[in-house]
């Protein structure tokens, strides 16, 4: 599978690494504050924001994962699109419920939990979030350091160096502001490498459109309760709590929505993420059918990728595999500066999320500071934070089998429990902090339960237990005093109509959308 890159694919990857780096020079010149740092100092238009949401999302992980999973794993398909319906429904609530933590004027949504709740929520939060993103982050730089080496020829050290030496230093000048407008540029990268290879996959995909009969399928109503992850019900359901907790509780999301400018502005973040996604992931997608329809005219492109422990070919590395086939000098260094993007995407995120945590919860709560020091403290902290997933890198390999499908089944296990918190934070916080974190803890003990004694009912229920279980079981032990009600402004968890109307039309676009591929009319 290896690909000699000619002289001018160096010359595309080498310019483009050279441009992240001056722009976030540029851009990081005037920052003086933890706010500037973390938050873009406030000034950071809603659309480039949305972009940046959409880009850390559909990352690395979803432009190799996507395409395996809908084009060569059975009974994948286009079930994957199920997936997608629940996003505008998550950024329908988010609408109402992110606004109280917008107006709180925190830069680590944790310290809500705090000003709610207490200390112990607050830390605990944080604690949960920095351990599941830390790990999450060295797997990643793993799969895309190794795809790189694959594709490149370059050694695996080398690729690490290379990809993690960039974007740590264009986050440490740049802050957050860096990681939005390089986010934009990669995303326009990303979906130009994308569009360049579905176009050339069009012709396979028409003359094999019958060959695919099975994998056009977009829905399926399974309830997932009898050893099938993807039916639509926990797709919907499921996804609904996973997106609300991803979006809304987790920090490397949650601060682009503190960086908008005002409410309206946050408010439309959530809109065009909800109205935007659904394009990219049908790109997706379709690109893994036409990659499926070139693997029945040419079958040597199977046979031509690794295999994984269990001797099968390693399906993930499908798309690099045809770029370094069929793509020719130039336009193959621009496939591979897309892989740099989505992965850059991803990882520069969530080490400025990582950093303003440590910072905010952790290090910034101790003897008092200057905000020059803790401006400084912020850059290194990143830096640890880069260190830490180059090193943690070099350690997947030994538990890759286990930990590349696991991350996402224990992300899913904390979600539910993490969005119960916040939940009673905004509406409920006369139940007090233990209630709250018996909620918490329940959640998590009941999805576990889910898991060891339940392996037949799909992960993505555990997003929607775990939050039920968690405010069941913060109700019943703190109690609602009448008397002591939530402290928010009047119209905060309100919904303004256009929001509503655009996110609901959306949402069933999606659904018609898989419809018409369900039924064979796409």
């Amino acid at each position: 599978m290896q690909h000699a890159l000619a002289a001018l694919d160096w010359w595309v990857i080498g310019g483009y690494l050279a441009a992240m780096l001056l722009l976030a020079m540029y851009l990081g010149r005037r920052q003086e504050s933890r706010e500037d740092y973390y938050l873009g100092g406030g000034r950071l238009p809603s659309w480039a924001l949305a972009t940046s949401v959409i880009a850390t999302q559909c990352s690395t992980n979803s432009l190799l994962g996507a395409p395996a999973f809908v084009g060569f794993v059975i009974g994948g398909g286009l079930l994957w699109l199920q997936y997608e319906l629940a996003v505008p429904l998550a950024m329908l609530a988010l609408c109402a419920l992110f606004i109280p933590i917008r107006r709180s004027g925190v830069i680590s949504i944790y310290a809500f939990l705090e000003q709610r709740l207490g200390r112990e929520s607050r830390l605990l939060a944080s604690a949960c979030f920095l351990f599941f993103r830390g790990i999450a982050t060295g797997v990643t730089v793993y799969g895309v350091a190794s795809v790189l080496s694959l594709v490149t020829g370059l050694s695996y050290l080398v690729s690490v160096l290379l990809l993690m030496g960039i974007t740590i230093l264009y986050d440490v000048l740049g802050g957050m502001r860096a990681v939005v407008v390089s986010d934009v540029l990669q995303m326009i990268l990303l979906s130009a490498a994308v569009l360049l290879a579905l176009s050339w996959l069009a012709e396979p995909l028409l003359a094999q459109h019958e060959a695919l009969d099975g994998q056009w399928q977009a829905l399926d109503f399974d309830w997932g309760f009898t050893g099938n992850d993807y039916g639509f019900w926990p797709m919907l359901l499921g996804g609904l709590f996973l997106y609300m907790a991803y979006y809304g509780c987790d920090q490397s999301q949650a601060q682009r929505l503190l960086s908008a400018a005002d409410e309206d502005a946050t408010r439309k973040v959530l809109l065009l993420n909800g109205l935007l996604r659904f394009p990219l992931v049908l790109a997706y997608c379709l690109l893994g059918l036409g990659l499926a329809a070139y693997a029945i005219e040419q079958p040597a492109l199977v046979n031509s990728l690794p295999t994984t422990e269990a001797g099968e070919p390693n399906y993930n590395l499908v798309f690099p595999a045809f770029v370094a086939r069929e793509f020719a000098p130039g336009l193959a260094g621009l496939a591979i500066v897309g892989l740099f993007a989505a992965a850059m995407s991803s990882i520069d995120s969530a080490l400025n999320s990582l950093s303003a945590s440590t910072v905010e919860d952790f290090v910034a709560r101790g003897r008092p500071q200057s905000e020059h020091r803790l401006f400084v403290l912020s850059k290194l902290i990143t830096l640890a934070w880069g260190l830490f997933a180059v090193l943690f890198s070099f350690h997947v390999e030994r538990i890759a089998t286990t930990v590349l499908e696991a991350i996402n089944k224990v992300g899913s296990m904390a979600n539910g429990p993490l969005l119960s918190l916040f939940i009673v934070a905004i509406l409920f916080p006369a139940v007090g902090q233990r209630a709250a974190i018996a909620g918490f803890i329940a959640g998590l003990a009941g999805n576990v339960v889910l898991w060891l004694a339940f392996p037949q009912v799909s992960w993505l229920w555990w997003n929607v237990a775990g939050c039920l279980t968690g405010l069941g079981v913060a109700l019943a032990v703190g109690g609602i005093r009448q008397h002591q009600r939530a402290h928010i402004a009047p119209g905060a968890l309100s919904i303004p109509l256009p929001y509503t109307l655009t996110l609901s039309i959306a949402a069933l676009v999606i659904f018609g959308c898989c419809l018409a591929f369900t039924v064979g009319l796409a």
